[in-house]
């Protein structure tokens, strides 16, 4: 990777097991695009973060490529890039300058750990097209008894946007098997970056599975962009009484168990706050 330096952490992690690995470049000045695309592409997760100059207001710039594509914000890159520069200069506040716009992000030492938290940017909600529905459903070979009525389906946005379906039981959510091509081909004509699967076990605490068609992988085992918007989709529904925190398990069916920890402030525009700790992937 002609000496470029890339850093591999393993985000949302559960006592450094399972997790979403990332890519992390901690110094990507001077590189193009097309060298961070390719650099993505090498390392092969489904996101690497770059960090480039300091941005106009003075935050940290950030760039996210999947194998495939660029991304404008990703969760898990970012606890991990927040994970990686405070082991090298100490826990502190950042302000990270994405293409999603400013997203700060807090670390502190936790049980020997390093805990990272990012505030995305102002979520937002939004109904979803019935023929894009009907068509998702049918990618996934769900049915519409397949999904819970009391969480209906939305497009939800902290920085991408996100189809939310939640499924009637665990059962149903375990059960993964969908049409790839057919999937991903709606989600690149929608602008969608996952499809964020959910089932809620009590009212603060939910599992989570994200198909990933556009990063060029099955499935992402941790999904903190997703886990913002669905912050976001909770409290513009009223599905909760803000201030509140609930806890996402995701990856729990691909034998990498992830833990967000996601905080709805009070109000109506207001960031949320998606928390966890990153740690690094040996070798």
């Amino acid at each position: 990777m002609n000496n470029t330096r890339v850093m591999r952490y393993t985000a949302f992690d559960v006592d450094g097991q399972g997790g979403n690995p990332a890519g992390v470049v901690l110094d990507s000045r001077g590189m193009d695009a097309a060298r961070m695309q390719e650099i993505a592409a090498e390392v092969g997760f489904s996101e690497t973060a770059f960090l480039l100059d300091d941005g106009d207001a003075g935050g940290l710039r950030i760039r996210y490529f999947s194998p495939l594509a660029e991304v404008a914000f990703c969760g898990h890159a970012t606890i991990a890039t927040a994970v990686a520069l405070a082991e090298r200069e100490g826990t502190g506040d950042l302000r990270l300058v994405t293409s999603a716009g400013e997203v700060g992000v807090e670390t502190r030492p936790v049980n020997g750990r390093i805990l990272a938290t990012l505030t995305s940017v102002a979520p937002a909600v939004g109904e979803v097209a019935e023929a894009d529905l009907t068509d998702a459903l049918t990618a996934l070979r769900w049915s519409a008894a397949d999904l819970d009525p009391a969480l209906p389906p939305r497009i939800a946005n902290a920085g991408n946007d996100h189809l939310v379906l939640a499924a009637s039981s665990r059962a149903r959510l375990a059960d993964l098997d969908y049409d790839q091509e057919s999937l991903g081909a709606l989600m690149a004509r929608r602008g969608w970056t996952t499809v964020h699967l959910v089932w809620r076990e009590t009212e603060t605490v939910f599992h989570a599975r994200d198909p990933f068609p556009p990063g060029g992988v099955v499935e992402d085992p941790a999904t903190g962009a997703a886990a913002a918007a669905f912050g976001g989709y909770l409290r513009a529904l009223g599905l909760i009484t803000p201030p509140a925190e609930i806890t996402i398990h995701q990856g729990q069916d691909m034998g990498r168990p992830s833990r967000l920890l996601v905080e709805v402030p009070s109000g109506t525009t207001g960031g949320i706050r998606v928390s966890g700790t990153a740690a690094p992937i040996p070798g």
